[in-house]
């Protein structure tokens, strides 16, 4: 099923969330991973009526899950997953723009699954993981490159506010060995792979996570990057793009969200 989280421009309430029946968006009287149902009413949707569908607690993220990223930034692959948080202030939606921040000189894509946990996590195994996520979803781990370079930590490289575009929707019914992460920067391909080339998939780094934090229902999971990511500049379009990584195999997205320069010197929306 697909989820999203809508919040129309014409319409004088809060935005809220819904099940996607094609055209019609059925209202849920509470976020889907923690039981929402259904409560009769119907709307129609539209793609610019699509708000950023998470609410997490917190975003972890896998930094080079994938051999070839960390390769083409010079580092060694690691023995194992190696995490680091970005702040919910970082996220945005579909339409919206990543802002550039001043203190940075180098913007750079990350396109990845998005991993929503649908069950509260503590130390689980790997065979139990997907009994604790909820859906996917196309998730830009958005890098001040400079920044994380001259820190050697990643929290403000990686932490400005819009630097975690999610969207557009959640997906429960993919398969997320299976699937092709792509990155297209103003039509271009820049990013191209399989989630099969993860160095550790995602029931792998549920159970991972888990026995270091506990996750609670609507976290976020980024599972890492494929080779490829580049710049950003001011006026670009950033599409993520998921899909089966067979013909007809079920995918998610494309998610789109424009760059933006700084608003009288803030990196704020």
């Amino acid at each position: 099923m697909r989820f999203a989280r809508l919040s129309p421009p014409d319409q004088d309430r809060p935005a809220f969330f819904a099940r996607l029946e094609g055209a019609a968006a059925l209202v849920l009287d509470a976020p889907p991973w923690l039981g929402g149902k259904t409560t009769g009413e119907a709307v129609a949707w539209a793609e610019v009526d699509l708000a950023c569908p998470v609410a997490p607690t917190k975003i972890v993220c896998v930094g080079r899950n994938y051999a070839a990223h960390a390769q083409e930034l010079g580092n060694d692959v690691p023995v194992e997953p190696l995490l680091f948080l970005k702040p919910p202030s970082a996220l945005i939606g579909p339409g919206q723009s990543i802002v550039l921040p001043p203190e940075s000189q180098r913007v750079e894509h990350e396109a990845e699954l998005g991993v929503i946990i649908g069950r509260r996590c503590k130390a689980v195994r790997p065979e139990e993981a997907a009994d604790h996520v909820f859906g996917y979803t196309c998730l830009g781990d958005i890098t001040a490159r400079d920044l994380q370079r001259k820190d050697v930590q990643f929290t403000r490289g990686k932490g400005f506010d819009t630097f975690c575009p999610v969207g557009p929707w959640i997906e429960t019914a993919v398969d997320p060995a299976a699937l092709r992460v792509r990155a297209v920067v103003n039509g271009q391909v820049r990013q191209d792979g399989m989630t099969a080339q993860m160095l550790w998939g995602v029931p792998a780094l549920v159970a991972y996570i888990s026995r270091v934090m506990t996750l609670e229902p609507g976290d976020v999971i980024a599972t890492g990057t494929p080779q490829g990511v580049g710049p950003l500049v001011s006026g670009d379009e950033l599409v993520i793009d998921i899909a089966g990584a067979t013909a007809g195999a079920p995918g998610i997205g494309p998610l789109r969200v424009s760059v933006a320069a700084p608003q009288n010197g803030a990196g704020a929306r």
